[in-house]
């Protein structure tokens, strides 16, 4: 998928491809801390990734023997993950955006038998996102319309001046929806799969990244 607001990880032989090697195998689906760890390191790669694209100031610092001068953040960024899936590659942004203030929202999919798949968004706890750097992190960026509904609902607490999309897999239903209703944002992806399934799961995918990160739900 040829993009410039697109950025796929796997598109060059890196650490990533193990990573996700790892998440997609079910060998080690058995190991949540694991699988927790691996979203972490993803993160932590896509965010030293979206921190290129990031705007920078001169400053002077003063070492033991010299004054020097380098290129630091101008500011740090607001990062956005929906609950629960989001948490690990979330952390793993923090990790290296470790000032960044934080927003959460409490978003699922509610899947009936002979409907469309609906979201509901229960759970918006939003720092002040006006004219700020803005980073939604989500796992599976599957259909795309829980981020996308959580993405809307933030908006109440302010227009950010930059929006970038972090995902560990997405399918290209998802990016295209995306793409579509958040033509703003800039992409950043660990992998980009085939297909959407039936029950809207990313083929080839890695399954149920909440369950496998934190436990199956009931």
């Amino acid at each position: 998928m040829e993009n410039s607001n697109i950025h796929i990880l796997t598109q060059t032989p890196s650490l990533a491809n193990h990573f996700i090697a790892e998440l997609r195998d079910v060998k080690v689906h058995g190991d949540s801390l694991r699988f927790r760890r691996n979203l972490e390191r993803l993160g932590e790669l896509l965010a030293y990734e979206i921190s290129k694209k990031l705007p920078y100031t001169a400053e002077t610092l003063t070492t033991p023997l010299a004054d020097t001068q380098t290129m630091l953040l101008a500011e740090q960024p607001v990062l956005a993950t929906i609950l629960r899936a989001g948490l690990p590659l979330y952390n793993g942004m923090l990790n290296y955006f470790d000032r960044a203030y934080s927003t959460f929202v409490g978003a699922y999919r509610v899947e009936e038998e002979n409907t469309e798949l609906q979201i509901n968004m229960e759970y918006l706890a939003s720092t002040n996102l006006h004219d700020k750097i803005l980073i939604l992190a989500d796992p599976m960026l599957a259909t795309g319309r829980s981020l996308v509904k959580s993405y809307k609902g933030m908006l109440r607490h302010g227009e950010p001046k930059q929006v970038h999309v972090a995902a560990a897999i997405a399918s290209p239903e998802g990016v295209a929806y995306v793409q579509k209703e958040m033509p703003e944002a800039l992409l950043w992806l660990g992998a980009l799969d085939d297909h959407l399934n039936e029950r809207f799961y990313i083929v080839p995918g890695l399954g149920d990244a909440g369950d496998l990160a934190f436990g199956p739900k009931i």
